[in-house]
């Protein structure tokens, strides 16, 4: 194989991770042996528009794949257009008032139920389904807002409109629409202020805002966001409030994140040393709408932090010492884990175990780990290094993370 030639490297790519031999895919494209040989060996650069498409059909790729011109699509192609109508909608845009009758209104009750059903689908990686219900979650969460009949219902309402926003907001820059999840954070954080808990709600939607600002890049903006939203709810020494201290500690989970894409180590190291305080004063793992946070928890952000920063070696035996969960750790949390761990086993040449974790993941979040691009990036490199055809399991996997579409 010739480096740098996206045909040559694609072709190659895409034949394994289909588990298909040369002679196989020769036979399945109707073309020579000799051909598919020399395009992998980068003897031949170039093809035929029709030697292209019968091999591109025969991998079940496009054209423009096999060339390496685009990216493979988005997985399943899901339509976003319902959940940008539900974010950006409301009564003061004329054309864009989705408000009902009040008869129409849900319960604040009711809309609660609602709201905590899609936030399991949103930790569970189910986002087909949140696509379908979020929409007319956060439509009914307006429309009580705007009914309530009294102060307290009217701050109740706020808050789970927040927290519907946030989860838009989540899911949105899970699908890589930054600017959609900005739009559905900042809204969030307008709900939250008129909220019952203004200042717990508020400290929870800056995070989803720290967090859309380390996806676009603005990293010292993202770190300073999270921290002075740390340092207004920081809990005291003897402040036993699981809600307080999960929220504190995920913002700071979110500035280290922003401080290690920075190149700050150091700077990294204190924020997750001050969040893991926080977590053996929490003393188990819980989840909820406003947070995930516990021992085991910090663990995990502090194994991710220390692969990301370099050492391989040093993240997978800081897992091999890592406490059991006590409590509630989402499947999707544990997922990203094994998925760091599988790219720390291929920097360190551990293949098998790779793969094994690479499995584990799939197997506890399917949906979500389809949107992860470290888990296609670890799968492709497992690709590209395999000598041979490595059965049918291997193939699975490489579809699975998108190797090939």
């Amino acid at each position: 194989m010739t480096a740098g030639n996206p045909l040559s490297e694609n072709l190659a790519r895409f034949r394994k991770a289909r588990d298909l031999s040369q002679e196989q895919l020769a036979a399945a494209a109707s073309i020579g042996v000799d051909t598919v040989a020399r395009i992998e060996q980068g003897r031949r650069s170039t093809c035929r528009p029709a030697t292209l498409k019968c091999l591109a059909d025969a991998l079940g790729v496009t054209v423009e794949n096999l060339l390496g011109q685009i990216n493979p699509p988005l997985p399943g192609q899901l339509d976003v257009a319902a959940l940008r109508h539900a974010v950006t909608a409301g009564e003061h845009i004329p054309g864009l008032d989705d408000f009902a009758e009040p008869a129409e209104v849900v319960s604040l009750h009711q809309l609660t139920v609602m709201t905590h059903s899609a936030w399991r689908a949103y930790v569970d990686g189910r986002h087909t389904v949140l696509l379908n219900v979020l929409p007319a979650v956060l439509t009914d969460a307006r429309r009580v807002a705007r009914a309530a009949i009294d102060d307290a219902e009217k701050a109740g309402a706020h808050r789970v409109l927040s927290t519907t926003y946030r989860l838009g907001a989540g899911l949105a820059g899970r699908m890589g629409l930054d600017d959609l999840a900005w739009s559905s954070a900042e809204r969030a954080l307008r709900a939250a202020r008129d909220s019952d808990v203004p200042d717990i709600e508020a400290a929870i939607s800056l995070r989803y805002l720290a967090w859309t600002l380390v996806r676009q890049g603005r990293l010292d903006e993202a770190e300073r966001v999270a921290v002075t939203a740390a340092e207004r709810i920081q809990p005291g020494m003897l402040d036993r409030n699981s809600r307080r201290a999960g929220v504190f500690g995920n913002l700071l989970f979110n500035a280290a994140t922003a401080a290690l894409s920075a190149g700050s180590v150091s700077r990294a190291d204190d924020l997750l040393a001050e969040a893991q305080a926080a977590a053996v004063r929490a003393r188990g793992d819980n989840a909820s709408e406003a947070a995930i946070f516990g021992p085991r928890v910090a663990a995990l952000q502090r194994i991710d932090h220390t692969a990301r920063a370099g050492d391989p070696e040093g993240a997978l035996q800081l897992a091999a010492e890592m406490p059991a969960a006590r409590g509630d750790v989402p499947a999707f949390w544990e997922a990203g884990h094994r998925l760091r761990l599988a790219a720390a086993s291929v920097d360190l040449r551990r293949d098998q175990h790779a793969l094994g974790y690479l499995a584990e993941a799939r197997d506890l979040a399917p949906d979500w780990v389809r949107y992860q691009p470290l888990g296609e990036a670890t799968m492709r490199r497992l690709v590209d290094r395999a000598p041979r055809r490595r059965g049918a399991e291997f193939a699975e996997l490489a579809a699975h993370y998108g190797v090939v579409s």
